[in-house]
């Protein structure tokens, strides 16, 4: 509350307890753990980076102790399992949902809560057991310190999307029409975006590179708006004709999107786990196939 309200008097009043009394049990959490959780700014509070940190957990704590008086309250109620799993923002979203969504029809109910994020801030909720898997673009990487296991969930060639508009004015035929097109890529944080960089050397294409997406929902509606042709994994290719009123005008099967499972378990025993690697195999076949 004195994080909330910015004071220990506006605190008092919320808690209806002396100011005195808050004071000292602040002085003594703090004296406990060792660490200053507020400093003082003008005539209010504000909390330390620590504070912040502490801030988070103390939450998930009080949602935690409400949640099992509910589950006590509701005998009835049937207990779902938590499945924690977050998903780096370069993966496709319509990818990521077919992956996970399987987990939703197992016997025993489950309770997705999906996380977004870069991945080294994925991974490093994944090492303090914040996260029960990471979804990603590619494996993870050696500079980092954390314990995890890549699991190699399947991989795709890539299709060029553009507007009608954009693509009638192409002079000439997929891949040399892209010389001189303008060009969404991916972010230069992302897995695809050297690969696409290196194919565009080897075929002697120069596209004018228009901007860069970490995010690849905000690249699609970049390009969905006609600000530039964009890549997105040949396995959804219809999908994001439809959805975005694009065309494909080519795909470049020497580039490869990837996508892995990061998690702590060397073997992927757990249920949920199992059931989001039988999904890719299905994904990434049929894609296969279609193409």
């Amino acid at each position: 509350m004195v994080a909330k309200s910015g004071s220990i008097a506006r605190a008092s009043e919320q808690l209806h307890l002396t100011p005195q009394s808050i004071s000292g049990q602040l002085s003594e959490f703090e004296a406990a753990l060792g660490v200053e959780l507020f400093r003082r700014v003008g005539r209010g509070l504000e909390l330390t980076e620590t504070g912040h940190r502490m801030l988070g957990y103390a939450e998930q704590i009080f949602a935690l102790g409400d949640e099992l008086l509910d589950a006590i309250r509701d005998e009835s109620q049937i207990p779902s399992v938590p499945f924690r799993v977050g998903i780096a923002d370069s993966v496709p979203k319509l990818v990521a949902y077919r992956l996970v969504e399987p987990a939703l029809g197992l016997a025993e109910p489950v309770r997705l809560i999906c996380r977004e994020g870069r991945l080294a801030t994925l991974l490093a909720d994944l090492a303090v057991h914040r996260l029960d898997m990471v979804i990603a673009d590619r494996a993870m990487p050696g500079n980092l310190n954390v314990r995890g296991y890549d699991h190699f969930l399947g991989e795709s060639a890539l299709t060029v999307f553009g507007t009608a508009a954009l693509t009638a004015a192409m002079a000439d035929a997929f891949p040399a029409g892209l010389d001189g097109a303008p060009f969404l890529l991916p972010g230069g944080d992302t897995a695809l975006y050297p690969r696409l960089m290196r194919w565009f050397e080897s075929a002697h294409l120069h596209p004018r590179i228009v901007g860069e997406f970490d995010d690849s929902a905000l690249l699609k509606a970049f390009g969905q708006a006609g600000a530039g042709l964009f890549v997105a994994p040949t396995v959804i290719e219809d999908y994001v004709a439809r959805q975005h009123g694009v065309r494909a005008i080519g795909r470049i099967d020497a580039v490869r999107e990837q996508v892995y499972a990061i998690t702590t378990e060397r073997r992927l025993t757990h249920p949920i786990t199992a059931a989001i690697c039988q999904s890719a195999r299905r994904i990434f076949l049929d894609g296969a196939a279609a193409g």
